[in-house]
């Protein structure tokens, strides 16, 4: 018989919620006050997260889904000291390996899909929620798209969407990032078969707006200080018009 126990606790403006499950462990973790949030900015982490890589043990603590959302409600903080926003970092999806032929394929992008779909539009029902999207977590994002209730699609140091345009994506508004130093830039975009998930996002024609991302390399988006964190944060604010392009 299948087992699951859920945990929640919270403490000032954090609220921790564990989902232990048969095929893994899966986090949802929120920052700020959800109940009062008028905007709210759900991170999707790409490949090789795991709960133990989910919020340290890493030297760029920003790189792991609780620091970049404490980095995203920081910037915040400092753009609007009133601003009602949370953020959530979510690990609702089993994370493949960065070698493996899962992280090659969309197989566990679209077994998490539906999980994050019912999250915003049913957990979020009521907010404006924009998805900032990392790696293969922009893969999870664009399977997840069809159907969702969000404000708008974030996606950086995207592998592809599996997509040949935003177009096919039901409508959400799509950013994309691209870092001048993040290796990704140098993987060929195709897609073969199973394989590969074709266009760059960020490339002209896609239909994304795409915004700049400056000199982040692959774990460098939700750095603070850069122009990247910066942008991002400005679209989970609603304030799009600010935000500054490549």
């Amino acid at each position: 018989m299948l087992r699951s126990s859920l945990a929640v606790a919270t403490a000032a403006a954090l609220t921790y919620l564990a989902v232990p499950s048969p095929q893994g462990d899966r986090i949802i973790q929120v920052y700020g006050d959800l109940s009062t949030a008028e905007h709210v900015a759900v991170i999707v982490p790409g490949a090789d997260t795991t709960p133990a890589t989910f919020d340290g043990g890493r030297a760029k603590p920003y790189s792991t889904p609780g620091g970049g959302a404490r980095a995203v409600l920081a910037q915040a903080r400092e753009l609007d000291p009133a601003a009602r926003l949370a953020v959530v970092a979510w690990l609702g999806y089993d994370s493949p390996a960065t070698v493996s032929l899962e992280s090659a394929t969309g197989w566990a992008a679209e077994k998490g899909a539906p999980a994050l779909r019912r999250y915003v539009n049913e957990t979020l029902r009521g907010k404006r929620v924009s998805l900032l999207c990392h790696s293969y977590g922009s893969v999870v994002c664009a399977k997840a798209a069809p159907g969702i209730r969000a404000d708008n699609l974030a996606v950086f140091g995207s592998p592809g969407l599996g997509v040949s345009s935003a177009a096919e994506l039901g409508g959400v508004p799509l950013w994309a990032g691209s870092g001048t130093e993040d290796w990704t830039r140098d993987i060929p975009k195709v897609k073969l078969g199973p394989l590969g998930f074709g266009r760059d996002p960020a490339e002209p024609g896609y239909g994304s707006r795409v915004f700049a991302a400056g000199a982040a390399g692959h774990s460098d988006y939700l750095a603070p200080g850069g122009e990247s964190l910066r942008n991002l944060t400005l679209i989970a604010l609603g304030r799009t018009a600010e935000v500054s392009h490549a």
